[in-house]
């Protein structure tokens, strides 16, 4: 049977008022609450209230519209019952054949850091979960929408059903509306828990399969992924994503939200090994990344933080990349990067994932999982003139460097060694047991790719145990170190630098990336 009567209340009205227009089109009555009523009002479309379909006004500023048994009523009873329509057609309950709803943004509340308690729960939407359930339940009668992007499945199933929709449809979005409520109902008890004992009591964690991924670590390792990735991420071309791609892609977006300026990095393994900068042109600042290690970048992943333009694209189209990321492409350089089939391109939603980025790391443990606050900002840079130790303070362009090391030192992998000028990295040495190591690694890399460490600075994401890495720095021409401080022996490095009269800064704060 056609759908004669929609229910309509949305917080997100993206795409709202060309899908009522076409249900109108279609003949469909349409209800509808408060600012969504507007919307469609001022559309110059008919829409009845909801207040006038219950004959019941809205009470307590909006918290209770519709919660009413000629709504529910309309949605629940079957419509192949000879009880359930005589109940309804003696309590004047008319069926409600199709609902949209999307929530109240409790999430995108929540993520923001200035949120309180109160707004918080204001935005705990207890109407719309209680209407997409009971028309999910009822999914054999009642079509029911939480996703703006259903709209044309919607649509285009009604044109191709003498406007119904099929009960694969309805059975499909049904599951996906569970899955919302779940996720949304998990949101409100990971915050209500945390908000009221400090810390989590219990995780809940629901999530929609996202896709299946090409491989794991190994290809013989099968993998999936799970939760909302696509809002953030949309894969433009190439070949299909692996667990190793999601996690270099996650690295990737990391290192580059610590950047304001005009930035390319160029990763590997989640480790970046080149990082440049230039307000002008993203080719040099491409260059000056690329020159940190020229052969890293072989099947790496690139990262800007700008539209990747045309000719950047010439340049590293040149080379084999595994991944490049952007938040755009401008249509030149998607026309030279889409030459290479396997090349996978990725369009970064840059507000999407600032919201992701603030969830908290889950990582599985044996018989659990562990939850960590994720390390989201480069902390230790407020005030870096009254964090000097040494008796010689960093010039203006150290600090400049300075700042640059120690946002890229926090990304790569423990024990972390940056050597840098203030739009450059010059060598970088990750993931060794010993700090000096790291650093001897890096000045290596630095003398491989013939670039001079003389008047650079060191950046390290911990303590520098001993004088001797500091040591290995001096030697090798770098004049100012930035690093937490806080070892027994900061009074030996400290000296140590005094002594070839280079300046050194504490942050204070450690980054360290097991």
């Amino acid at each position: 049977m056609a759908i004669q009567r929609a229910l309509l209340s949305v917080s997100d009205k993206s795409g709202l008022v060309d899908f009522a227009k076409k249900l109108h089109e279609f003949g469909v009555e349409l209800l509808s609450t408060g600012g969504t009523a507007e919307a469609i009002r001022q559309a110059g479309l008919p829409v009845i209230d909801v207040s006038t379909f219950t004959g019941a006004p809205e009470l307590f500023e909006g918290r209770v519209k519709t919660l009413h048994p000629k709504v529910h009523g309309g949605l629940l009873h079957k419509r192949d019952d000879e009880l359930h329509l005589a109940q309804a057609k003696e309590n004047d309950i008319p069926p409600i054949d199709l609902v949209v709803v999307n929530l109240y943004p409790f999430e995108q509340t929540i993520a923001r850091e200035d949120v309180t308690l109160a707004e918080a729960i204001e935005n705990i939407d207890i109407g719309g979960p209680s209407m997409l359930r009971s028309a999910a339940k009822n999914y054999r009668s009642v079509t029911v929408v939480t996703d703006s992007g259903d709209y044309d499945r919607v649509l285009e199933e009604m044109a191709a059903h003498d406007g119904d929709t099929s009960c694969k449809l309805r059975e499909e979005l049904a599951v996906k509306v569970f899955n919302r409520t779940s996720s949304y109902d998990r949101a409100i008890t990971n915050y209500l828990s945390q908000a009221s004992e400090g810390t989590r009591s219990s995780l809940n964690l629901t999530l929609p399969i996202n896709h299946e991924l090409r491989y794991g670590d190994n290809p013989h390792q099968a993998a999936n992924l799970y939760g909302s990735f696509d809002e953030s991420f949309t894969q433009l071309q190439g070949k299909e994503l692996s667990y190793t791609n999601i996690l270099d892609i996650e690295a990737a977006a990391d290192l580059i939200f610590d950047f304001a300026r005009p930035t390319v990095g160029i990763l590997k393994h989640t480790n970046p090994c080149g990082v440049g900068q230039d307000d002008e042109d993203l080719r040099v600042a491409w260059q000056r990344a690329f020159e940190t290690d020229t052969q890293a970048p072989f099947g790496g992943v690139i990262v800007v933080n700008r539209p990747l333009t045309e000719s950047l694209a010439r340049v590293i189209s040149a080379i084999f990349t595994d991944v490049i990321i952007a938040p755009d492409f401008e249509p030149e350089a998607r026309a030279i990067l889409q030459k290479k089939k396997n090349l996978r391109l990725i369009k970064m939603n840059v507000e999407a994932y600032a919201v992701a980025k603030k969830e908290p790391l889950i990582r599985s443990a044996p018989g659990g999982v562990m939850v960590m606050d994720r390390d989201h900002t480069a902390l230790g840079l407020d005030g870096l003139e009254e964090r000097v130790v040494t008796k010689r303070p960093p010039t203006e362009e150290e600090m400049r460097a300075m700042r640059f090391a120690w946002r890229v030192v926090k990304h790569v992998k423990s024990n972390a060694i940056v050597y840098a000028k203030s739009d450059r990295t010059l060598g970088v040495g990750a993931g060794q047991m010993s700090r000096v190591d790291s650093s001897r690694i890096a000045i290596w890399k630095a003398e491989e790719a013939g670039l001079s460490l003389d008047g650079s600075v060191m950046a390290s994401d911990a303590m520098l145990p001993f004088a001797d890495g500091l040591e290995a720095a001096i030697a090798a021409g770098a004049t100012a170190c930035i690093q937490p401080g806080g070892s027994i022996r900061d009074e030996e490095v400290i000296a140590a630098a005094d002594k070839a009269g280079i300046a050194m800064i504490f942050t204070g704060h450690r980054h360290f990336r097991h």
